[in-house]
Protein backbone atom coordinates (compact mmCIF):
# COMPACT_ATOMS: atom_id res chain seq x y z
CA UNK A 1 0.00 0.00 0.00
CA UNK A 2 1.26 3.67 -0.93
CA UNK A 3 1.65 6.13 1.71
CA UNK A 4 -0.56 8.24 0.32
CA UNK A 5 -3.33 5.47 0.46
CA UNK A 6 -2.24 4.74 4.14
CA UNK A 7 -2.84 8.20 4.63
CA UNK A 8 -6.20 8.46 3.06
CA UNK A 9 -7.32 5.08 5.10
CA UNK A 10 -6.38 7.03 8.33
CA UNK A 11 -8.33 10.29 7.93
CA UNK A 12 -11.36 7.75 7.03
CA UNK A 13 -10.79 6.15 10.52
CA UNK A 14 -10.55 9.64 12.10
CA UNK A 15 -13.53 10.81 10.52
CA UNK A 16 -15.65 7.33 11.26
CA UNK A 17 -13.86 7.58 15.43
CA UNK A 18 -12.35 10.10 16.25
CA UNK A 19 -9.29 8.83 17.26
CA UNK A 20 -6.17 6.06 16.05
CA UNK A 21 -4.31 3.89 17.38
CA UNK A 22 -0.10 3.33 15.69
CA UNK A 23 -0.24 -0.22 17.08
CA UNK A 24 -3.69 -0.79 15.51
CA UNK A 25 -2.45 0.92 11.91
CA UNK A 26 0.48 -1.03 11.64
CA UNK A 27 -1.31 -4.36 12.06
CA UNK A 28 -4.36 -3.51 9.66
CA UNK A 29 -1.24 -2.07 7.09
CA UNK A 30 1.32 -5.00 7.05
CA UNK A 31 3.65 -2.17 7.89
CA UNK A 32 6.21 -1.18 10.92
CA UNK A 33 5.10 1.41 13.97
CA UNK A 34 7.86 3.52 12.56
CA UNK A 35 6.42 3.76 9.21
CA UNK A 36 2.58 4.60 10.61
CA UNK A 37 4.56 7.31 12.86
CA UNK A 38 6.29 8.80 10.23
CA UNK A 39 2.55 8.76 8.41
CA UNK A 40 0.58 10.87 11.19
CA UNK A 41 3.88 13.06 10.91
CA UNK A 42 2.86 13.89 8.05
CA UNK A 43 -0.44 14.69 8.20
CA UNK A 44 0.17 16.19 11.19
CA UNK A 45 2.21 18.86 9.57
CA UNK A 46 -1.00 19.57 7.15
CA UNK A 47 -2.91 19.91 10.13
CA UNK A 48 -4.96 17.07 9.54
CA UNK A 49 -4.52 15.36 13.00
CA UNK A 50 -3.49 15.81 16.25
CA UNK A 51 -1.02 13.22 17.75
CA UNK A 52 -1.50 12.25 20.86
CA UNK A 53 0.62 9.34 22.97
CA UNK A 54 0.33 6.32 20.80
CA UNK A 55 -1.93 7.55 17.99
CA UNK A 56 -3.29 10.78 17.04
CA UNK A 57 -7.07 12.32 17.32
CA UNK A 58 -8.96 14.32 14.80
CA UNK A 59 -8.37 17.80 14.64
CA UNK A 60 -11.05 20.58 15.19
CA UNK A 61 -10.75 24.29 14.64
CA UNK A 62 -10.46 26.13 18.10
CA UNK A 63 -13.69 27.84 17.47
CA UNK A 64 -15.72 24.44 16.37
CA UNK A 65 -17.65 21.76 18.90
CA UNK A 66 -18.12 18.38 18.00
CA UNK A 67 -21.72 17.24 18.93
CA UNK A 68 -21.51 14.67 22.53
CA UNK A 69 -22.33 11.89 20.05
CA UNK A 70 -19.22 12.09 18.40
CA UNK A 71 -17.49 12.23 21.42
CA UNK A 72 -18.91 9.60 23.50
CA UNK A 73 -17.43 6.80 20.98
CA UNK A 74 -14.04 8.33 21.39
CA UNK A 75 -11.55 6.93 24.28
CA UNK A 76 -14.73 5.20 25.70
CA UNK A 77 -12.09 3.04 27.95
CA UNK A 78 -10.47 5.92 29.40
CA UNK A 79 -13.61 8.00 30.16
CA UNK A 80 -14.65 5.08 32.15
CA UNK A 81 -11.50 4.28 33.46
CA UNK A 82 -11.36 7.90 34.46
CA UNK A 83 -14.73 7.81 36.22
CA UNK A 84 -13.87 5.05 38.69
CA UNK A 85 -10.89 6.66 39.93
CA UNK A 86 -12.77 9.80 40.28
CA UNK A 87 -15.54 7.91 42.43
CA UNK A 88 -12.37 8.00 44.97
CA UNK A 89 -12.40 11.70 45.62
CA UNK A 90 -16.65 11.64 46.46
CA UNK A 91 -17.67 10.63 50.08
CA UNK A 92 -21.52 10.04 50.36
CA UNK A 93 -23.30 12.86 51.67
CA UNK A 94 -21.69 15.63 49.38
CA UNK A 95 -23.13 18.11 47.15
CA UNK A 96 -21.70 18.29 43.71
CA UNK A 97 -21.91 20.12 40.71
CA UNK A 98 -21.46 18.47 37.55
CA UNK A 99 -20.61 19.84 34.34
CA UNK A 100 -21.61 18.20 30.89
CA UNK A 101 -19.53 16.34 28.71
CA UNK A 102 -19.00 12.86 27.85
CA UNK A 103 -16.64 12.03 30.79
CA UNK A 104 -18.53 13.70 32.96
CA UNK A 105 -21.06 11.26 32.22
CA UNK A 106 -19.23 8.03 33.39
CA UNK A 107 -18.92 10.02 37.04
CA UNK A 108 -22.64 10.08 36.45
CA UNK A 109 -22.93 6.40 35.83
CA UNK A 110 -20.96 5.66 38.60
CA UNK A 111 -23.92 7.46 41.61
CA UNK A 112 -26.96 5.65 40.77
CA UNK A 113 -26.32 4.21 44.33
CA UNK A 114 -25.49 6.93 46.12
CA UNK A 115 -28.64 7.95 47.21
CA UNK A 116 -27.15 10.36 49.79
CA UNK A 117 -25.28 12.82 47.35
CA UNK A 118 -27.13 15.68 45.77
CA UNK A 119 -26.35 16.89 42.32
CA UNK A 120 -26.47 20.36 40.59
CA UNK A 121 -26.05 19.85 36.49
CA UNK A 122 -26.38 21.78 33.63
CA UNK A 123 -25.93 18.91 31.46
CA UNK A 124 -29.31 17.42 30.21
CA UNK A 125 -27.30 14.10 29.34
CA UNK A 126 -26.44 13.50 33.03
CA UNK A 127 -29.70 14.51 34.38
CA UNK A 128 -31.21 11.82 32.66
CA UNK A 129 -29.04 9.14 33.48
CA UNK A 130 -29.78 9.87 36.92
CA UNK A 131 -33.39 10.25 36.76
CA UNK A 132 -34.32 7.88 34.09
CA UNK A 133 -36.18 4.95 35.96
CA UNK A 134 -35.06 2.15 33.00
CA UNK A 135 -30.99 2.95 33.94
CA UNK A 136 -31.39 4.23 37.20
CA UNK A 137 -31.86 0.40 39.37
CA UNK A 138 -32.04 1.76 42.83
CA UNK A 139 -32.72 5.22 44.76
CA UNK A 140 -30.17 7.62 43.43
CA UNK A 141 -28.81 10.95 44.53
CA UNK A 142 -31.24 13.85 44.79
CA UNK A 143 -30.90 16.19 41.08
CA UNK A 144 -31.27 19.37 40.16
CA UNK A 145 -31.14 20.78 36.35
CA UNK A 146 -30.60 23.91 35.26
CA UNK A 147 -32.37 25.62 32.51
CA UNK A 148 -30.77 27.88 29.51
CA UNK A 149 -29.91 27.27 25.91
CA UNK A 150 -28.59 23.84 24.70
CA UNK A 151 -25.14 23.39 22.91
CA UNK A 152 -23.59 20.39 20.88
CA UNK A 153 -22.32 18.78 23.75
CA UNK A 154 -25.82 18.74 25.66
CA UNK A 155 -24.83 21.68 27.79
CA UNK A 156 -27.49 24.62 29.25
CA UNK A 157 -25.40 27.56 29.44
CA UNK A 158 -26.29 31.62 29.48
CA UNK A 159 -28.41 33.45 31.83
CA UNK A 160 -30.53 30.91 33.37
CA UNK A 161 -28.11 28.45 33.37
CA UNK A 162 -26.15 30.98 35.73
CA UNK A 163 -28.39 32.23 37.91
CA UNK A 164 -29.76 28.60 38.37
CA UNK A 165 -26.12 27.30 39.41
CA UNK A 166 -25.27 30.67 41.83
CA UNK A 167 -28.22 29.22 44.01
CA UNK A 168 -25.83 26.78 45.35
CA UNK A 169 -22.88 26.21 47.11
CA UNK A 170 -21.47 22.16 46.52
CA UNK A 171 -18.14 20.79 48.02
CA UNK A 172 -17.22 19.57 44.36
CA UNK A 173 -17.34 21.13 41.70
CA UNK A 174 -16.53 18.42 38.82
CA UNK A 175 -15.54 19.54 35.21
CA UNK A 176 -15.13 18.18 31.80
CA UNK A 177 -12.84 20.38 28.88
CA UNK A 178 -12.59 20.22 25.60
CA UNK A 179 -8.54 21.11 26.20
CA UNK A 180 -6.38 21.12 28.83
CA UNK A 181 -3.00 23.24 28.02
CA UNK A 182 -0.16 24.15 30.62
CA UNK A 183 -0.58 27.60 29.04
CA UNK A 184 -3.98 28.35 28.21
CA UNK A 185 -5.56 26.36 31.03
CA UNK A 186 -9.04 25.28 30.48
CA UNK A 187 -10.75 25.85 27.30
CA UNK A 188 -13.59 25.15 25.43
CA UNK A 189 -14.61 25.78 21.59
CA UNK A 190 -18.50 27.42 22.92
CA UNK A 191 -17.89 30.60 24.48
CA UNK A 192 -21.35 30.56 26.60
CA UNK A 193 -20.62 27.07 27.69
CA UNK A 194 -17.31 28.90 28.83
CA UNK A 195 -18.98 30.90 30.91
CA UNK A 196 -21.51 29.08 32.60
CA UNK A 197 -18.69 26.82 33.38
CA UNK A 198 -16.90 29.67 35.28
CA UNK A 199 -19.98 30.01 37.40
CA UNK A 200 -19.87 26.19 38.01
CA UNK A 201 -16.45 26.33 39.32
CA UNK A 202 -17.10 29.20 41.50
CA UNK A 203 -19.74 27.49 43.58
CA UNK A 204 -17.52 24.61 44.64
CA UNK A 205 -14.87 24.33 47.91
CA UNK A 206 -13.37 22.45 45.49
CA UNK A 207 -12.58 21.53 41.67
CA UNK A 208 -12.31 17.92 40.22
CA UNK A 209 -11.29 18.31 36.52
CA UNK A 210 -11.95 15.20 34.54
CA UNK A 211 -9.91 14.56 31.16
CA UNK A 212 -8.71 12.15 29.12
CA UNK A 213 -5.18 11.78 27.73
CA UNK A 214 -6.29 13.58 23.89
CA UNK A 215 -7.70 16.74 25.71
CA UNK A 216 -3.81 17.28 26.80
CA UNK A 217 -2.54 20.75 24.58
CA UNK A 218 -5.71 20.61 22.98
CA UNK A 219 -7.12 24.68 22.96
CA UNK A 220 -10.40 25.86 22.27
CA UNK A 221 -11.63 29.14 21.83
CA UNK A 222 -12.59 30.40 24.78
CA UNK A 223 -10.26 30.20 28.43
CA UNK A 224 -12.60 28.39 31.44
CA UNK A 225 -10.04 28.64 34.05
CA UNK A 226 -6.11 28.55 34.55
CA UNK A 227 -5.10 25.21 35.56
CA UNK A 228 -4.26 26.91 39.21
CA UNK A 229 -8.07 26.74 40.02
CA UNK A 230 -7.83 22.93 39.85
CA UNK A 231 -7.92 21.08 42.97
CA UNK A 232 -7.75 17.43 41.38
CA UNK A 233 -7.03 16.57 37.93
CA UNK A 234 -8.16 12.76 36.71
CA UNK A 235 -6.32 11.66 33.47
CA UNK A 236 -5.56 8.04 32.12
CA UNK A 237 -2.38 6.56 31.60
CA UNK A 238 -1.87 7.18 27.71
CA UNK A 239 -0.76 10.73 29.08
CA UNK A 240 3.08 10.62 28.65
CA UNK A 241 5.13 10.65 32.26
CA UNK A 242 6.56 14.12 30.79
CA UNK A 243 3.20 15.35 30.56
CA UNK A 244 2.20 14.12 34.03
CA UNK A 245 5.18 16.18 35.79
CA UNK A 246 4.47 19.02 33.97
CA UNK A 247 0.78 19.20 35.02
CA UNK A 248 1.76 18.47 38.59
CA UNK A 249 4.47 21.71 38.37
CA UNK A 250 0.89 23.55 38.72
CA UNK A 251 -2.10 21.05 40.02
CA UNK A 252 -1.09 19.34 43.25
CA UNK A 253 -3.30 16.46 43.15
CA UNK A 254 -2.89 14.57 39.74
CA UNK A 255 -4.40 11.10 39.75
CA UNK A 256 -4.05 8.47 36.53
CA UNK A 257 -6.47 5.98 35.85
CA UNK A 258 -4.86 2.56 34.66
CA UNK A 259 -6.10 1.66 31.53
CA UNK A 260 -3.98 -0.33 29.81
CA UNK A 261 -1.05 -2.40 30.24
CA UNK A 262 1.40 -1.06 27.82
CA UNK A 263 1.18 2.75 28.92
Amino acid sequence: MLAAQRRRRILDVLEREGTVRVSVLADEFGVSEMTVRRDLDALESGAALHKVHGGAVARTNRGEEPWSETKAAQQRSEKQSIAAAAMDVIDDGMTLAISAGTTTLEVARRLHERSSITVVTNSISVFQELTDPHTRPGHGPEVYLTGGSRTPSNALVGPIAEAALAAFRVDLSILGVHGLDRDAGLTTPNMAEAQTNRRLIDIGHRLVVVADHTKYQEVGAHVIATLDRVDTLVVDDGLTAAARADLTDIVDDVRVAQTRGDA
